[in-house]
């Protein structure tokens, strides 16, 4: 049996209907406005940091370097043996004459003992020899012995001061080799490095310590096949440490001329004028070899972008008028280490974007703003 509605009265299902309705009608109406918000965030002039092309601008091929001594020498004993005590170690300023090392002096002083031995040996036979040859000269006088037999004890006389000078030869080379047993600072400097320890025997030659002999330091470091070319003896270069990162001029003293069979590179040593003091030996230091930068202008590198069409450079040029964003191709000469030249593209009255690039877009309005952080003005493109 069916119920009749009574007029006036309505179902109790349809209206629930009506709320879902009006709250997704909402909903869409915050998401539109949600978006329109967005879009006009997004179209919000951005502030991007513009610098001219700095006129005469210069850059520079860097290389990696380490201080060196004018002069280092490699310190061994003239002879060999047991190295029976070492005085100094890596890093100790020595003096000219001072001890270093000691060989065990045993066998040398033993030599030494023996060639004095001989030496008394040659004296006494000289001496007879003498005593002889003066005996026997007197009975040649009264013709009772022979011319033969005269010139016999001459001879032997002779001999014997032979044997007595080299006798004597002996004893000084047994001599100087027990004192080579003692090993001596040649001159002041720093002992660089140490090649050998006590106990150890070594052979004559062979290196124990090198010496970094107080006075002018330089550079030492390695050029590329490519670059080797570019640079030359005497030619002014800049040395900068990379602890103080204050730089200091120089000048290329030598370069090798036959490349390292491993790296294929050339050694080269920079001559640095600075403040004694300013390098220590073994800081890691750059060489820059400035270059022409040809077209008389340049940019920092972070402005340097990558052009939309292949791998060619561009740089994100601001047009005051608009405050619009154009990507502009450029020619670029070697890289530098703070900056690069520009040889085409550009010109000195030109507004570059020097940083941030990579988040910018062609056409995209921004805000330019200097160094100093004030607007440019699109009325004379200055702040």
């Amino acid at each position: 049996m069916h119920r009749q509605l009574r007029p006036g009265r309505r179902s109790s299902a349809r209206p629930r209907a009506l709320p879902r309705v009006a709250l997704l009608i909402a909903l869409v109406a915050v998401v539109a406005a949600g978006c329109s918000g967005g879009k006009a965030t997004d179209e919000a002039a951005r502030p991007v940091l513009v610098v001219h092309p700095v006129a005469g601008g210069v850059s520079a091929s860097a290389f990696a370097g380490e201080v060196r001594a004018r002069e280092e020498s490699p310190l061994s004993f003239r002879v060999g043996g047991n190295l029976v005590e070492r005085r100094v170690d890596v890093g100790d300023h020595v003096r000219r004459g001072d001890l270093l090392a000691v060989l065990d002096p045993g066998d040398l002083q033993a030599q030494a003992r023996a060639a004095q031995a001989q030496l008394v040996a040659a004296e006494a036979e000289l001496a007879r020899a003498r005593a002889d040859q003066a005996r026997f000269a007197k009975l040649g006088q009264g013709q009772l012995v022979s011319r033969s037999t005269i010139d016999a004890q001459n001879a032997a006389a002779t001999a014997a001061q032979g044997q007595v000078n080299a006798a004597r030869a002996s004893l000084e080379v047994a001599r100087n080799q027990a004192a080579y047993t003692q090993l001596r600072a040649p001159s002041n400097g720093v002992i660089a490095s140490r090649s050998a320890e006590a106990g150890q025997v070594l052979g004559a030659g062979q290196a124990v310590f090198a010496l970094a002999t107080d006075g002018a330091r330089e550079i030492a470091f390695a050029v590329p096949e490519d670059a080797v070319a570019a640079l030359k003896p005497g030619q002014p270069v800049l040395v900068e440490s990379w602890s103080s990162q204050q730089r200091f001029p120089g000048r290329v003293r030598e370069i090798s001329p036959a490349a390292d069979p491993a790296s294929r590179t050339y050694g080269a040593r920079v001559v640095i004028d600075a403040p004694a003091g300013s390098f220590e030996l073994g800081q890691s230091a750059r060489v820059y070899l400035p270059h022409a930068d040809n077209g008389g202008l340049s940019v920092p590198l972070a402005a340097v972008q990558r052009a939309a069409a292949g791998d060619k450079p561009a740089v994100f040029v601001v047009d005051i008028a608009t405050s619009t964003l154009a990507l502009r191709p450029v020619e670029l000469g070697p890289y530098g280490q703070e900056r690069v030249p520009v040889k085409g593209g550009l010109t000195a009255n030109d507004w570059v974007v020097a940083a941030g690039g990579h988040l910018l877009r062609v056409g995209q309005k921004v805000s330019p703003v200097d160094r100093d952080n004030k607007p440019v003005t699109p009325a004379s493109g200055k702040p």
